[in-house]
């Protein structure tokens, strides 16, 4: 058992510095929250492999060939002619403000199924399984695959963590809370916002009430503010690392991946979360999704301060 598999949609991305419909200059990326966190992990050394599907068109090509450049394993990745890859634009709407319009309604990455997932946790047998809240949003085939591998990581000896990553645009919060609620019984690490707690209970006191109902692990991530996470009888608090803000899109998939990647390497709860706020501060301090995401040899370097030149 090794790494971790993550499933979900990774689309084509467009960015502009400018509102878009101004037009002008644009950059063309992927972004994903689940490659995202993949790429993060491949970066600091870990074995990730990603679960998706792409259209047979170009767009699915850059997918394939960004994930493959970034280290991350397709093994289980699939093509299909039958719907095209999914497609968000980002455009600058003030200094950190981004606007994002997506088509992704009937796209390839929503057709994943429940036997792709059986099939790819059971053969992959990673010691890690990370799910979002997106995938789910997207289809009810896909919602069933997160579903199955929720349930074959538990065959299979896998931890299982899953990021709420709520998107009011893709459903709505009574149908995130009702699917969320039911992948918590299968749930080791639960990553949530202040303001995503109430998709996962009812309960005025949200973490204590998640820990009672048999989460193991509770993160709670802050923004600039930083993150916390409470486990049965005790919690950690780390504030957000020193850092001159770009970009923030992709800070909390940055933070997940360097969260299970201390995980990984068999570290306490206060050193995961230090490493998550570390990769986060990487991602806001460059613009993209995932491009900034640190290095295992870059986690010292903030350590150096804004202005250092190492020579």
């Amino acid at each position: 058992m090794s790494g971790v598999l993550t499933l979900g949609e990774t689309m084509a991305a467009l960015r502009t510095e400018a509102p878009l419909r101004l037009g002008g200059p644009a950059r063309l990326s992927v972004a994903g929250s689940e490659s995202n966190v993949a790429i993060g992990l491949a970066r600091l050394g870990h074995r990730a492999d990603w679960l998706g599907v792409v259209g047979a068109d170009q767009p699915g090509e850059l997918v394939l060939r960004t994930l493959r450049a970034e280290g991350v394993g397709l093994r289980y990745a699939r093509t299909t002619a039958d719907a095209a890859t999914g497609f968000i634009a980002f455009d600058r709407a003030a200094r950190d403000v981004t606007r994002v319009s997506y088509h992704r309604r009937g796209s390839a990455g929503s057709t994943l199924t429940a036997a792709e997932a059986e099939a790819a946790v059971a053969g992959c047998a990673p010691e890690r399984v990370h799910l979002t809240g997106i995938t789910p949003a997207l289809s009810g085939t896909a919602g069933a695959a997160v579903l199955a591998a929720a349930r074959t990581a538990r065959t299979v000896g896998a931890r299982v963590s899953l990021d709420v990553n709520y998107r009011a645009r893709l459903w709505s919060r009574a149908e995130a809370a009702a699917a969320l609620r039911a992948l918590l019984p299968l749930v080791d690490t639960v990553f949530a916002s202040e303001d995503e707690l109430d998709l996962l209970t009812s309960a005025e006191d949200a973490v204590p009430a998640l820990l009672a109902a048999g989460v193991p692990e509770v993160v709670v991530t802050a923004g600039a503010a930083g993150a916390r996470a409470h486990t049965p009888g005790r919690s950690h608090v780390r504030a957000a690392a020193a850092t001159t803000v770009a970009d923030s899109i992709g800070a909390g998939d940055a933070f997940v991946a360097g969260y299970l990647s201390a995980a990984l390497d068999g570290l306490p709860v206060g050193e995961r979360l230090a490493r998550g706020v570390v990769a986060g501060a990487f991602c806001v301090g460059g613009h993209g999704d995932w491009e900034s995401l640190p290095t295992r040899a870059d986690l010292a370097l903030l350590a150096h301060g804004d202005g250092t030149a190492l020579r």
